[in-house]
């Protein structure tokens, strides 16, 4: 099988180099995978050639023939649909998958990303304004991991004993607790379970895509400051701004 996948190593593009790695450990032939760096801190999500395959003009997007696949869940949900194995189970045990899968879509994702936005990236926002929106999206990345570290509770996985797409959905989020600057250490069953996750190599070899080997688990200085200095234009597309500025103007 062949793909394409235009990505780049943040948490959502890391679900899915995971998921194909996760996919070679069970023995599924992946005969042949074009993968594509995008530079997101030069803009290269926005321009024609990607939203061409993703409107959206976020990272990633699976190439799959003459398909195109957006959202990172919805390309998990769509390998494992095509694959079929234990990272989706078959029967109604799928759904005890998919709900948490999307629970991470709503929920983990827009949580830790807004908090990580306002944490690192948004040097443009007075200080002042950014109080109550580091508060709250702080104070719902909290909420939800005491959701996660109850769900764990007894399981060595987010369904039970079995590694899934649900994992592979919610684990790069959490294991950048300290870049989103959200203190996760009290909750045990989530720390013990991003230690497990972690461990398994197909997860190794799919946090390594764009990375170099010694920075796959701790980002040099050199990189934060890169990823802080581009991390405004990761935000939003400058050239809709621009566009709406005009519109205004008209």
């Amino acid at each position: 099988m062949a793909y394409a996948l235009w990505t780049s190593p943040t948490p959502n593009g890391w679900k899915v180099t995971i998921m194909l790695e996760e996919l070679i450990e069970v023995c599924v032939d992946i005969q042949s995978l074009e993968l594509r760096t995008i530079n997101i801190a030069a803009g290269e999500q926005f321009t024609d050639e990607f939203t061409a395959h993703n409107p959206n003009q976020k990272i990633p997007v699976l190439i799959d023939g003459e398909r195109s696949i957006m959202e990172s869940c919805a390309i998990l949900h769509y390998l494992a649909e095509k694959h079929p194995s234990t990272l989706l189970p078959a029967g109604d045990g799928r759904w005890d998958v998919l709900q948490w899968l999307y629970w991470q879509a709503a929920n983990i994702g827009p949580a830790f990303g807004n908090k990580l936005s306002y944490t690192r990236y948004m040097d443009d926002v007075e200080e002042a304004q950014k109080a109550h929106p580091l508060e709250r999206f702080g104070n719902e990345a909290t909420r939800l991991a005491g959701v996660l570290d109850r769900r764990l509770e007894g399981r060595d996985f987010v369904c039970g004993r079995t590694f899934t797409i649900a994992d592979i959905a919610i684990y790069p989020w959490l294991r950048g607790y300290k870049w989103s600057k959200v203190d996760i250490t009290d909750r045990p069953n989530v720390m013990a379970w991003i230690g497990r996750v972690r461990a398994r190599p197909g997860v190794g070899r799919g946090l390594a895509y764009g990375v170099p080997k010694d920075e796959i688990d701790h980002w040099s200085e050199e990189r934060k400051a890169l990823y802080r200095k581009g991390g405004s234009s990761m935000t939003g597309n400058p050239r809709a701004r621009a566009d709406e500025s005009l519109t205004k103007r008209g």
